[in-house]
């Protein structure tokens, strides 16, 4: 039993958390459910231990020469059995005694600095605040993911450095888009796991720093492992649901981008998720935690594995894979969730240990792990460590850049654009602008977010160019049925030249613990559009919003001129939404996500996690890789304003030995499956009239393997910085040997003899063939869980 003054200490921080055991199970999302973690669980003001003097300066964990772990372990050697206890939650207490101060591990760093103690005014009263990641990702520009975390880490380490936050951030989010009607899609870069690998390899190192180094700027964490894409969808609560996962679908799609997040950017911390996996909660899996994650995808030695908040706790219940939360919290701990986003271990891992369900040392790894990061990252080395010089100037500085106006613009993707809607004609001198989305402030910024310096709405942005006259009008909510502002919106649109709808979804629709059920546009904006589109004025709507709505009746409306998609824009969105309608700069985002009918959404079960087809239960394939109907908009679709030509120097890249591939030289990658089988090339000519960016997805198909094949996957993508009209530029992108390999049943990477193509676009305006001769070759086996493989694959 814990001491009275141990209980007391957790009670200040966890005033609400000693009741949690009297109820069934509860949600810890923290915007749903302030009350379960109060601002003193996740804003500490943080102070640096004191290497100088005390107690600990003459401790090994204060000696530069020593590596990481040796430190960390001779400081937790320190601890009481008591002391160790306390600090293997989020909110570590520290220890008094040795001047070792409190610690929270959870900050948010998703797209800025979400989670830190924000000041009232002045210094550290703001951060910047970039686009969502499915907003960003839309852009297609690897160079841009890595500068957003370098400057949101930078930011991280100002607050830091001045003891407004920590070091240690649960970003980013790395689960892929599987379902439309997902809440939390957004904070995703879109339903393709090369995209979202990709997306993971630069915002990790962006936050961490170059993985070769020997410190880290800011510890991340790559969550939810895994197969987490659900929240609440017909009560399906994510801290209760079993996902049933094949092994060919687990290693195909739910864990590339962990496999990238943990072997390439070598990321110090993953989350595992709230649901289960083939029966096992996902922070009490063996199999996951260590099989997989340590034997197999080689995570860092001193990387720790935090449940995610009250993940632990769902062991036991709603799970029921516990008898108990004392039994929950062992097995989370054998298993290799190394601290606990919560109070179970702070709480229980005493009576786990009375009741000899595990070891001290077993409690010791896990905080040894976390302090080891923290030692890499300077937390013990004083004012003079690496980092530690940063401060508000920098924030202000990194700000100033305005790289979150310039994310906004070229995530933006133009879906529709009849007769030249878009840009808007010079000669219109006047604007209505309507709908829910039209007078936004916090709505840019999607979830996950601090205060922002500013926020630039579209009208905001609007009313400040000079050569234009302005109408405003609500018109209509997000999901209302009422039509008392119809009237007002009809009169401004009547009074402009050209109408501007801002609609779609937003935070009331998808969020964290809320899925949609629907994924038709909401409420009656639609009927509210229908009647503008009736006035024969030019009419352009945003989209707005991370998920999908069917706009399949914008798209066939003659009179509905453009349809801009632009998700959550953060700060700067409203001045780069106006800037694109007025020219200034041009679209060339691409849609990271399949725009779907909304009939897609009842067709099937969306616990359902099976990519492939199947008949018997009415699932016609999901993401554009399996789906087998008719999307409203491709995954990949984006307009540009000006026209471009795509050619190359050949239509055969001729035939490549398999044996030969997987024998050969690694060409100074660790794997051969790193190594680049071609470049695929193709030069790209603007024929049109303004200047413009562009973007290229590199696809491919192929005959080869069993049946059912993919529809086509992505293996490059690439970004072209502005071209102006008449210039051309090389578009080129390697192939690698693994991104043509497919997963068989077992879950193995197999490259296949057969016939291959490589696509550039959905438009195909070039295409590359090239074949696979020989036998066919693993790249790497998926090891089996021997207690679940058999009956997952029987079940198929």
């Amino acid at each position: 039993m814990r001491s009275l003054a141990s209980l007391a200490a957790l009670a200040a921080l966890f005033p609400t958390a000693l009741g949690q055991n009297n109820q069934s199970f509860v949600d810890y999302n923290h915007e749903s459910n302030p009350d379960l973690f109060p601002q003193c669980l996740m804003h500490l003001n943080m102070s640096f231990p004191d290497c100088t003097s005390g107690p600990l300066s003459k401790n090994l964990v204060c000696d530069r020469s020593a590596t990481p772990h040796e430190r960390a372990t001779a400081l937790i050697s320190l601890f009481t059995f008591e002391e160790l206890v306390n600090n293997t939650g989020n909110t570590g207490l520290g220890v008094p005694r040795l001047n070792l101060p409190n610690y929270q591990v959870w900050g948010e760093a998703l797209h800025g600095v979400g989670r830190a103690n924000f000041q009232d005014e002045g210094d550290f009263s703001w951060a910047t605040s970039f686009p969502m990641p499915i907003t960003t990702m839309a852009a297609l520009n690897r160079t841009l993911i890595q500068q957003i975390a370098q400057i949101v880490s930078t930011q991280l380490r100002a607050f830091s450095n001045s003891g407004h936050g920590g070091l240690d951030v649960y970003s980013p989010n790395i689960n892929t888009f599987r379902h439309p009607v997902w809440g939390r899609g957004q904070e995703t870069p879109g339903e393709d796991a090369y995209l979202t690998s990709v997306y993971g390899y630069e915002y990790i190192t962006g936050l961490q720093g170059d993985p070769s180094t020997d410190s880290l700027k800011i510890i991340a964490t790559a969550k939810h492992y895994a197969g987490y894409d659900i929240e609440s969808w017909h009560n399906h609560s994510r801290l209760g649901n079993d996902m049933i996962i094949t092994p060919q679908e687990l290693a195909e799609y739910y864990m590339p981008p962990f496999i990238t997040a943990v072997r390439d950017a070598q990321v110090r911390s993953v989350m595992c998720s709230y649901n289960a996996v083939n029966g096992v909660p996902s922070c009490a899996n063996q199999y996951f935690l260590q099989t997989l994650l340590r034997e197999t995808f080689d995570f860092h030695e001193d990387g720790y594995v935090s449940g995610d908040c009250g993940a632990v706790y769902n062991v036991w219940n709603p799970h029921g894979f516990a008898s108990n939360e004392s039994a929950a919290s062992a097995a989370s701990i054998r298993a290799g969730t190394d601290i606990d986003c919560g109070t179970s271990y702070q709480f229980y891992l005493e009576d786990s240990f009375g009741e000899n369900l595990l070891s001290r040392s077993e409690i010791e790894r896990g905080v040894i792990r976390l302090y080891a990061n923290l030692i890499q990252a300077g937390y013990f080395d004083g004012p003079d460590a690496r980092y530690r010089d940063i401060t508000w100037a920098d924030v202000l500085e990194t700000d100033s850049w305005n790289i979150a106006y310039e994310a906004a613009v070229a995530g933006t993707v133009l879906l529709k654009n009849e007769n030249a809607t878009l840009p808007l004609s010079r000669d219109i001198q006047s604007v209505a602008i309507i709908g829910p989305w039209a007078n936004v402030t916090k709505q840019l910024q999607g979830n996950y977010f601090g205060p922002a310096p500013y926020l630039s709405s579209p009208l905001s942005a609007l009313q400040e160019e000079s050569d234009l006259t302005v109408h405003y009008a609500f018109g209509t909510n997000i999901s209302t049925s009422s039509t008392a502002d119809f009237a007002a919106a009809l009169d401004a649109a009547n009074n402009a030249d050209a109408i501007i709808f801002a609609g779609g979804i937003d935070g009331t629709i998808e969020a964290e613990a809320m899925d949609r059920e629907s994924i038709a546009w909401p409420g009656n904006q639609l009927e509210l559009i229908a009647r503008l589109s009736e006035l024969g004025k030019p009419l352009v709507v945003l989209q707005m919003g991370g998920g999908q709505v069917d706009s399949s009746s914008l798209k066939g409306n003659a009179d509905v001129g453009a349809l801009l998609w632009a998700g959550y824009p953060g700060q700067s969105g409203g001045r780069a939404i106006v800037d694109i309608l007025r020219g200034k700069r041009a679209p060339a985002g691409r849609l990271v996500t399949t725009q779907y009918p909304a009939s897609y959404a009842e067709e099937f079960s969306a616990i359902d996690m099976g990519l492939r087809p199947n008949a018997s239960s009415g699932n016609p394939g999901q993401t554009y890789m399996w789906y087998t109907g008719e999307p409203v908009y491709d995954f990949g679709h984006g307009l540009f304003y000006t026209s471009f030509s795509e050619s190359a120097d050949g239509v055969d890249a001729g035939s490549f030995d398999i044996q030969e591939l997987v024998t050969g030289s690694h060409g100074g990658f660790d794997r051969v499956e790193q190594g680049t089988l071609l470049n695929f090339s193709a030069t790209v000519r603007n024929t049109g009239e303004r200047e413009s960016d562009y973007t290229g997805l590199v696809f491919v198909n192929t005959t080869a393997g069993p049946e059912p094949r993919p529809n086509k996957w992505v293996v490059g993508f690439d970004r072209l910085g502005s071209l102006e009209p008449g210039h051309q530029k090389v578009f080129s992108v390697p192939v690698t040997i693994d991104s043509v390999a497919r997963t068989d049943e077992r879950g193995n990477r197999v490259l296949y003899p057969g016939k291959y193509e490589l696509a550039l676009n959905n438009e195909r305006s070039v295409v590359l063939s090239f074949t696979l001769e020989g036998e066919e070759a693993v790249l790497l086996q998926w090891p089996e869980d021997p207690e679940i493989v058999p009956d997952i694959l029987l079940s198929q």
